[in-house]
């Protein structure tokens, strides 16, 4: 059994739409599919044995002083999870953040009762940083976790900062 990612074109657009309305509990707009479109490398469908089980569709978010890559969706039919589809689109993801080197994180939301989704991101260094009350609409629960995975610390005013801030007096 093979595993292949391919591009996502017009031609193929609407077995990506038919994917996302049966693995996410939320439904994308035409605009959503239409930025997809522009993506290029940033947007994949996974193939195994030639058949379309997967996607993976992420843009690059420069607020808050920094160039993120967010991973609007991710996902997989259920019957071929487990099988290293999910991977496949993951480590597509940090190859592209690598080749391009100028990332300072990847960042994406995860329904806080998706605990199969939250430990899959951990496995690949991704760590809860945020709870986001309400976060959805029309789903429950509506809250989401922010999952990140920082690539480089952040420098301000020419200090490193890290999670844990170092105290003056310590010397």
């Amino acid at each position: 059994s093979k595993i292949e990612l391919g591009d996502v074109t017009p031609h193929n657009i609407k077995q990506l739409k038919r994917l996302n309305q049966v693995v996410f509990p939320v439904s994308y707009n035409d605009k959503f599919y239409k930025d997809v479109l522009e993506a290029g490398e940033l947007a994949k469908l996974a193939y195994y044995n030639d058949i379309v089980v997967g996607a993976v569709c992420c843009r690059i978010d420069t607020s808050e002083n920094s160039r993120r890559l967010y991973i609007m969706t991710l996902g997989c039919l259920y019957p071929y999870r487990r099988l290293g589809i999910g991977s496949k689109m993951v480590e597509h993801v940090l190859k592209y953040v690598h080749a391009d080197g100028n990332f300072d994180s990847i960042f994406l939301h995860v329904q806080v009762n998706n605990e199969g989704a939250i430990d899959f991101y951990k496995k690949f260094g991704f760590e809860i940083v945020e709870t986001k009350e309400h976060y959805y609409k029309r789903i429950e629960p509506a809250d989401a976790h922010v999952l990140q995975k920082t690539l480089r610390p952040k420098i301000t005013n020419g200090d490193v900062k890290t999670g844990e801030e170092k105290k003056d007096n310590e010397k």
